[in-house]
């Protein structure tokens, strides 16, 4: 059985963004490492994953696991991945990972990355509050 944690990555892998749209409840909580308060709604999940789409370079997924995890919202135990990757961005290379957790009907209600070090942090931070302001979705500060 094919799982929306499969199909966001081959989604992700072929970078195509319109695939995406029905795998995220309209709730779906996006956790960055660059900001506090996470993402919220379907609308500003996908024009985020865009923008990280857009970003990325080389990106790839090179492991999985899968289980069970307490989501952030409601402490409820729900089925969950974390999706190892590799990136660059700007020429600085990333190690991270992605923690998806899944709703009652399948579809992914949080999702929450961690990537080192602290320097690709930075210039991930950078690139993406640039792409953010380019495509409108947060104001230029």
């Amino acid at each position: 059985m094919t799982t929306a944690v499969d199909r966001f990555r081959s989604a992700v892998n072929t970078r195509d963004l319109s695939a995406l749209d029905d795998l995220f409840t309209e709730d779906i909580r996006f956790y960055s490492p660059v900001k506090f308060t996470p993402f919220e709604g379907r609308p500003m999940v996908l024009g985020l994953v865009g923008v990280l789409l857009r970003t990325f370079e080389d990106f790839r997924y090179v492991g999985e696991f899968a289980g069970t995890a307490q989501t952030s919202v409601d402490g409820a135990e729900a089925p969950a991945a974390v999706l190892l990757f590799r990136t660059t961005v700007n020429g600085k290379e990333i190690h991270g990972i992605d923690m998806v957790h899944l709703a009652e009907d399948g579809r992914i209600k949080e999702f929450t990355v961690m990537v080192r070090p602290q320097s690709a942090v930075h210039a991930l931070g950078e690139a993406v509050l640039a792409g953010l302001v380019a495509d409108g979705l947060v104001p230029t500060e």
